[in-house]
């Protein structure tokens, strides 16, 4: 029999601010993180707004000596993971240090630390470039940093998924526990990508929004005049423990997963599939891991990019799963809020998921003004909403095809 896994603790690093429910007052309220590019000089580019990490401290989180041997997207996942312990109280010794893991992904790790010292090669030489160059830059670095400075010897594993990232590393962390892997996995997502590469490139694909006078009202999902999403950056980590674990050392339980779906459209490197295939036998294999109706789904953390095609797909993908349904089920971007963190997207939506559950509130879509006639559900615009939250599907789609749908239930014994 699977054993069941609940999550205790959550870490958010994001642009709204650093913690919990500070930022999850403003996630609530509407308050967009979305505003003019800071870390790079943006003249020239045709997107000149982001949503960035403001007022970070990382020596609140990494020894001084340890910084400089880190890209920034692990500088988040350390600050991320050591909240998320902290809130969930989850002491890690030489006696269970074997069963804790570590499971955190990113859409493109360090790709700063490439630019960076690519400058340094160019200009000063081979010589010239930190010993520290390739471990500041891969992806597994990120758990692989969490795993050593909180010594978990369990499974360690990096998902790179690109925005499906943070969904997969949750839902892989969830198998893991069931099949008795581990008893407890730090997991989670974080992406650091506002650099020229990024942007420049996500320019050239015609990708993100370019609405650079008016920033916080650039992200606007399902929304008539969108015109790209808003990247953003941060992280989002959650303990999840095996039920018996988290309950013999007497840990608070925000929420129970129950379901998880992964699958690919095979179809586009970038785009969805437009009938929203893929998307929708991944809702239908998340069900049926939940063992629950569609019915049973009080509202949907969407992945609501604020692309042109992302919305409608993801809107005929839940009609398809949902029927007439879906006229009445909630379904919410807060990415609208956030801005598209990438690769720890996923995970940052799962813990407004649980977050919800326990205050028992729909934060809103903002910046929704005009309805797009194909975008036609209930998407909670522009005010939060009280609602008896029990049961909440959260929905991650990346580029290329990767798709992952959590699960997540109140928790009531």
């Amino acid at each position: 029999m699977k054993r069941r896994v609940v999550i205790t603790g959550a870490g958010l690093v994001l642009p709204q601010g650093i913690g919990i429910d500070p930022v999850w007052e403003k996630i609530c309220g509407g308050v967009s993180g979305v505003g003019p590019i800071t870390k790079f000089d943006a003249t020239g580019f045709e997107t000149k707004i982001a949503a960035e990490v403001k007022d970070f401290r990382r020596e609140d989180f990494i020894e001084p000596k340890e910084i400089k041997k880190m890209d920034t997207f692990i500088h988040y996942a350390m600050a991320a993971a050591h909240i998320a312990l902290s809130d969930s109280g989850l002491e890690i010794s030489e006696g269970n240090a074997e069963k804790i893991g570590v499971i955190v992904g990113t859409g493109l790790g360090g790709l700063s630390t490439i630019e960076k010292y690519h400058k340094v090669l160019l200009e000063r030489g081979p010589q010239r470039i930190t010993p520290f160059f390739i471990p500041m830059l891969i992806a597994n670095e990120a758990s692989a940093q969490i795993a050593i400075h909180h010594g978990a010897k369990g499974p360690n594993l990096s998902v790179v998924t690109a925005c499906a990232t943070g969904g997969h590393s949750i839902g892989d962390a969830f198998r893991c526990i069931q099949y008795g892997d581990a008893d407890a996995v730090i997991a989670g997502g974080v992406e650091a990508t506002v650099t020229p590469l990024a942007v420049g490139g996500f320019n050239a694909m015609k990708a993100i929004s370019t609405r650079n006078d008016e920033p916080e009202r650039a992200s606007r999902p399902f929304e008539r005049d969108r015109d790209g999403f808003v990247i953003g950056e941060g992280g989002a980590i959650v303990i999840l423990e095996e039920l018996e674990h988290a309950r013999g050392r007497g840990a608070k339980i925000y929420a129970e997963i129950i379901g998880y779906g992964y699958n690919g459209d095979a179809y586009h490197l970038a785009a969805p599939d437009p009938d929203g295939d893929g998307a929708a036998r991944c809702m239908q294999i998340a069900l049926k891991d939940a063992r629950i109706s569609s019915e049973e789904i009080d509202y949907i953390n969407a992945h609501g990019t604020s692309t042109e095609l992302n919305d409608i797909t993801e809107t005929i993908a839940i009609k398809r799963v949902f029927g007439d349904y879906a006229y009445k089920l909630p379904v919410i971007s807060t990415k609208s809020v956030t801005g598209h963190l990438l690769g720890a997207a996923g995970s940052t939506e799962a813990v407004f998921s649980i977050l919800s559950i326990r205050d028992k509130v729909l934060p809103p879509t903002i910046n929704y003004e005009n309805p797009d006639p194909r975008c036609d559900l209930d998407y909670v615009p522009n005010v939060a909403r009280e609602k008896d939250v029990k049961v909440v599907m959260s929905n991650s789609f990346g580029f290329g095809g990767a798709n992952a749908v959590l699960v997540f239930r109140r928790f009531e014994g």
